[in-house]
């Protein structure tokens, strides 16, 4: 329906331009339940992430990946960071002001942790012991 659209010729080539963009898209998003389906089994990391409620097997496969050698962090506030789930800090003198999380870091992984439905943080937490421990999720029970 676009490409039919009467236009100058110069903003007809730029629409083609974005039609042939946005379905290049559109194969590599088919593609995707393939890859993930290819790379779970393979997994473990991705396979304990799964066990965590609100953790398909598309969040379990983005978030290992994303994560890579958990050993690389120090504890989970370095894994919070790298995901950029931390709050912003701003100081002047003696004051210091806590806003928003930053936004810096690791997007996917971020994207990831809030797509869960979890606040990221501790999701991030729960995550990083699982994989220091090399555990599936136990849920808590009271």
């Amino acid at each position: 329906m676009l490409l039919g659209l009467s236009l100058a010729v110069r903003e007809k080539q730029m629409l083609a331009s974005l039609v042939k963009t946005f379905r290049h898209l559109e194969d590599r998003l088919r593609e995707t339940p393939a890859l993930v389906e290819e790379v779970y089994p393979k997994s473990q990391k991705a396979q304990l992430s799964r066990t965590v409620p609100g953790f398909g097997a598309f969040l379990s496969v983005l978030t290992a990946t994303e994560i890579a050698d958990i050993a690389r962090f120090e504890d989970a506030a370095h894994l919070h960071a790298y995901a950029g789930v931390i709050p912003s800090t701003h100081s002047s003198g003696e004051r210091s002001y806590h806003g928003k999380i930053t936004k810096e870091g690791n997007r996917w992984l971020r994207w990831a942790a809030v797509e869960a439905v979890w606040l990221a943080r501790r999701l991030l937490t729960i995550i990083f012991k699982m994989l220091k421990e090399n555990r599936p999720y136990i849920p808590y029970k009271r």
